[in-house]
This record gives structure tokens, sequence and C-alpha cells, in this order.
């Protein structure tokens, strides 16, 4: 384990630190191990001699970090700190606390996400997934198949800008969110929302012709050709590279409103796709559509729409909860405002918040509920800026979500300790969205 992981960019060296009582000046701060906590859970201790940090893991100590980190307070206060005494005991609800950021519609430059990162990490967040391509964009390199990013990286929704890392940006990224204690879980969509790729390479398609890229909003039309060698070719290719820059343990494959596909050869080609992804070490994930292909139950299924019965799910397997209702991040926020979507009608602050992740999936055993992620699609999201006001407040409730045991979650109470996030959204030059359920601050 390495107890400091989540701690390097949590802490603003520039302070000095100090407890009520003061520290003596031999006090020290202390990162220490122990096993009898359990997986993601923490103790913090401050007391006139030292500040005891004891976890078991890598999430329990960058969540430590993370509470410390608001006990100093924003980072607009430099200078002299105090932190009164204090021991608190905590405990995940959830192993996965994670947030999907949709750069292949409108593309997000490194430079955000990596901004975006220490905001994610003071909230607890553990996972990034990135859904790096679809039917507009193709947004990571891929040595073997440069043509995608040629090609399919210079296209967004409306004539947008475009763009793709290099997998030297990618793990630039990489590393800064495990230095944060946060997991990049890269998605590869497919077999459907592919027509970026289909447009950069012709042997992708049935008939050998490339279509013209994409721009627009529609969904579900596109899909690879199945029975094609050269298509399994190019899976091959571009999940073995995607695996081997990614430390983490999972890959995302999408599978997700592939309705130009016959259901048998949808089913053959998420088992054939789960296989490659073993194959490189990794553990697939998918969206609720591939459920319905005879996937092992170490596929990780990720709710989003109409999987509301444990039956239709693999045995074993488990969930990422998703529900369009109250986590998508791309859904407008109240009937005044002009952004967002309007598909599933509004998600204000209090339905991100005021829901219970137990009762999504009837009959589900609540051990199996890997965790909780708030997806923001961006088609019309069109830069970064709007992202951010799509983004929090309501991450911060989500994050709540994933974290807190629901007989401990109270909306009311939420709301006023979340205005004293405002000093730190400001800090990290964060544009949110000020919704009328809270008192900004100008």
């Amino acid at each position: 384990m390495s107890p400091y992981s989540g701690g390097r960019c949590l802490l603003n060296t520039d302070w000095t630190y100090k407890t009520t009582p003061p520290l003596p000046r031999a006090a020290r701060a202390i990162v220490a191990a122990d096993e009898d906590l359990d997986a993601g859970a923490y103790r913090l201790r401050v007391d006139p001699g030292s500040i005891v940090v004891s976890c078991n893991d890598d999430d329990g100590c960058s969540a430590a970090l993370a509470t410390l980190r608001q006990l100093l307070g924003p980072p607009a206060a430099i200078g002299e700190v105090v932190v009164a005494a204090v021991e608190i005991d905590d405990v995940p609800r959830f192993a996965w606390r994670g947030v999907m950021i949709d750069v292949a519609r409108h593309f997000i430059p490194l430079d955000d996400l990596l901004r975006w990162l220490d905001v994610f990490a003071l909230h607890k967040l553990n996972r990034l997934h990135l859904h790096l391509t679809d039917d507009q964009g193709w947004r990571i390199e891929i040595r073997a198949r440069p043509s995608l990013t040629q090609i399919g990286g210079s296209t967004a929704v409306g004539g947008g800008p475009s763009g793709f890392y290099t997998q030297n940006e990618y793990a630039q990224l990489v590393s800064a969110a495990a230095a944060r204690g946060i997991v990049v879980v890269p998605e590869i969509d497919m077999p459907g929302h592919i027509h970026a790729a289909l447009a950069s390479m012709p042997e992708l398609n049935c008939d050998g012709i490339a279509p013209e890229p994409f721009t627009g909003t529609t969904v579900g039309f596109s899909s690879l050709c199945l029975d094609k060698a050269e298509t399994w070719a190019f899976v091959e290719d571009v999940v073995g590279e995607i695996a081997a820059l990614t430390p983490g343990p999972f890959l995302h494959i999408g599978g997700d409103e592939a309705h130009e596909v016959e259901a048998a050869d949808y089913a053959a080609f998420i088992t054939r796709a789960q296989q490659i992804v073993a194959r490189n070490g990794k553990r697939m994930i998918g969206w609720e559509e591939v459920a319905a292909a005879p996937v092992s139950g170490a596929t990780v299924v990720q709710q989003w729409l109409g999987l509301s019965n444990a039956d239709e799910l693999p045995p074993g397997a488990e969930v990422i909860l998703s529900p369009v209702l109250h986590a998508y991040l791309d859904a407008r926020q109240d009937a005044a405002s002009d952004l967002g979507a309007l598909y599933n009608g509004i998600t204000d602050l209090r339905r991100a918040y005021a829901w219970d992740p137990e009762q999504i999936i009837s009959g589900l055993d609540p051990a199996r509920i890997l965790g909780v992620e708030a997806p923001l699609w961006t088609e019309y999201v069109p830069d970064a800026a709007v992202a951010e006001q799509q983004i929090w407040p309501r991450l911060i409730a989500l994050a709540e979500v994933a974290w807190t045991g629901q007989e401990r979650r109270d909306y009311a109470d939420f709301v006023t300790r979340l205005a004293a996030q405002q000093p730190w959204l400001d800090a990290a030059n964060i544009h949110f969205f000020r919704s009328e359920e809270m008192p900004w601050t100008p």
C-alpha cells in the first residue's frame, strides 16, 4: 500500500498548519496502516501531539486526506491555518464513487480534466470514467490505427472544436488521477456508437466504403460489420493498446443502443469482446444492454435506463448505478435554465440527492452494488465552462449518495453544508450552476 497516494495535491505546502490546542514543536503528521479497518474506511485524529491518519488501503487513505483537506480550508486561506482537535471514523457506503465525462461528442481539453481532478478527489470520488469514442469523435490515439484520430478526432457535434488525447497525454491524466486516489476507466463504445471509427477506416464497413463524418445527435444508427476479420483485428488492436495504457483493472466496452445489430449477433459480439478484454488483463464493464448477452459474472453491468429487476442480470454480476432520472448530469437543472437536455425532464439538486441506490433494481442484493456513477453526456455541452455548470453542484450531491449511508442523509442538512463548498469551487475556478436552492454569494 502507498499510504500517501491521493495526498500530494490535496495539501498546500504554502500553509502553516496548527492545531487547537497547538501542536508541540516535535509533533508530526502520520499516515499509518491499520488492517482492522474495512476497505475504504479511515480514522482521522487531530490532538495536541499529532495528526494521525489510519487506513487499510489507498482508497481509505485518499478519503482521509480529503477530509483533512476540508478541515484545513480552501486554498484562498493562505497563511496560518488552525485545525481543531477532532477524531473521525468514516467508511464509504459504496466502493465505486464515480463520474463519467463524455469527451467524444464535444472534446474536453486535458488541462480542464486535470483541473477538475482536485475537486473530484475533495469529495471522495475515486473513479473517472472517460467516454472516449462515439459517433461524433474518436478521442484517444491508437498507434496501430492512426486514421482513428486523424479523421475521427477531427469532428464534434455541430462542427464544434475537435481534438484527441495522445497516449502520452492520456498517461499524464492517468498518473495525475492516481496521485489523487482516482482510477481512470476508459470506454471504447462498440459495436454501436462507432461512426467515427467507420468514417476513419473503410474496412470496418460491410460495403468497404467509409461514410462521411457525423456531427449530429442521433443515436443507434451505426455498427461495426461483425462478421469481418478486419473488425476483430481492430478490436484486438484497440483493446490491447488501451489496456496497456491503463493500470486500473477495468475497461468499458459500452455496448449500449446497438439498434442496428440483431440480438444473436449482439450477444456473440459482447461475449467475444469480454474474452478479448479478459485476455488483456482487464475486467469488462458494459452499459445495461450487455446483461442480455451470456457474459460471465465477472462483468460489471452499468445500469442507466430500463434495468429494474435483479433477474435481468448475469448471475453474480456486480452493478454500477447511473439512473437517468437522478444521476445524469446533462439533464437541465431548472425550468428557467437553457442549459442541458430535457429528454428526461428536469434533474434539480433535490432529485440528484434524494434517492436510495438500493431501491433502483428490485430484488438486488445490496452486496452486488459496486457503486454509483454520474454521467455527463455532451451532445448539448459545447465546452468545459458549460460542462462545469452541468456538473457542479449536483456532483457533490451524488458524491454524498455514493459515500453516506441512507439513514444518515438528509436533504435540508445537505443544503446547509453545501453552501460551505462555494469557496472550494471558486478557488478551482469552477463555473458552477447557481441553483435556486442555495444562498450562493456573488
